[in-house]
């Protein structure tokens, strides 16, 4: 018969053994060892100062009492160390990482979860909470396909509610792509403060850019005859997407039409003459100088005239008309209109 346990390797008391309170204690003190196991840390020798009952998992290449002790069990008793070899099947908390192993016969692994498990919340090197359920810090993450397709699924609840993917910056959101308040698939964008639309679908397919630079400028009012050498423009935004406004007042009336951003531009202009008494030009000017395009005609009455251009245009640049000759020009939203749209 063995004097020691199967399993835990504690001492019997053997028959009329002298002093078995030794042999009793010593399997009390391998109990309080190695039940509930808790292991400060793994390290290759004895610290400083051990707390009496302190464990610590021998590293490899260990040194001073503890060489040639490599995965052993070192235990503080007594003010000397004691040693334990653990067995396959052994669970240990390490307090230095803050997790749970498990001892498979060779080493320490991470106790596995379960094949199916249910959470209220799961954190992979990050700490989840209530709203952020499952919280990941990765360099990157992966999801494969089981032998066919893959499908990652994004539901809300209402139609009003919000499904989406949200890309930040420094916690602070700059784009967002998905079914937002409505279910028209959108793309948007911020700079920190404010959100534009790029991008909207809707159910039948169609394609909107909402902040594209978009305008339709006229003049509104009476019929006008600007002089040799003037420079005239708009009153009125028929159509104004993307942020278009209106600058400052010109000799020949209206005022310049002032490009919100930069960019590549169709630009059309149509003029509807009342009368010309004699050749006449109009140019689209940008900042005063004329380039962007124009229309010339001879003396007339009630003639309309069409051109288009493509021109490079400046965040911030005036566009006005310039006039030589002698025309009288109609006004309103059907008159002399100048149109414009970013590509």
């Amino acid at each position: 018969m063995s004097d020691r346990t199967t399993n835990l390797e504690m001492p019997f008391i053997m028959p009329s053994q002298a002093q078995k309170h030794i042999t009793h204690n010593e399997a009390l003190l391998l109990l309080d060892a190695i039940i509930q196991l808790a292991i400060v840390e793994e390290r290759g020798s004895p610290p400083g100062n051990p707390e009496p009952g302190d464990r610590f998992l021998i590293a490899a290449g260990a040194s001073g009492p503890w060489a040639g002790r490599t995965g052993r069990i070192a235990i503080r008793q007594d003010g000397s160390w004691a040693y334990v070899t653990p067995k396959a099947g052994w669970r240990a908390w390490f307090k230095a990482s803050g997790k749970l192993k498990i001892f498979d016969g060779a080493a320490w692994e991470d106790l596995s979860l379960p094949e199916q498990a249910s959470v209220s919340t799961l954190g992979v090197s990050a700490t989840a909470d209530a709203t952020n359920r499952i919280a990941v810090s990765s360099p990157a993450s992966l999801f494969n396909h089981a032998g066919g397709s893959h499908q990652l699924k994004i539901n809300k609840a209402a139609a009003t509610d919000t499904a989406t993917l949200l890309f930040q910056s420094g916690w602070t959101g700059h784009a967002e792509m998905g079914l937002a308040g409505n279910t028209d698939f959108s793309i948007k964008v911020s700079n920190g403060a404010d959100w534009k639309t790029g991008l909207a679908i809707d159910g039948t397919g169609r394609v909107a850019r909402p902040n594209q630079p978009v305008a339709r400028a006229y003049r509104s009012g009476a019929n006008f005859a600007p002089t040799n050498g003037q420079q005239s423009g708009v009153t009125d935004l028929a159509v104004n997407q993307g942020g278009f406004t209106l600058g400052a007042s010109l000799a020949g009336g209206g005022k310049a039409l002032i490009v919100p951003a930069t960019g590549l531009y169709l630009v059309a202009l149509t003029i509807a003459v009342a009368t010309a008494t004699a050749a006449y030009g109009v140019t689209v000017s940008r900042n005063g100088s004329p380039g962007v395009l124009s229309l010339t005609g001879q003396a007339a009455s009630s003639v309309t005239l069409s051109s288009l251009a493509i021109a490079q245009l400046q965040q911030g640049d005036t566009l006005t008309f310039g006039h030589t000759g002698s025309a009288t020009f109609t006004a309103g939203a059907s008159g002399t209109i100048l149109s414009l749209a970013m590509i």
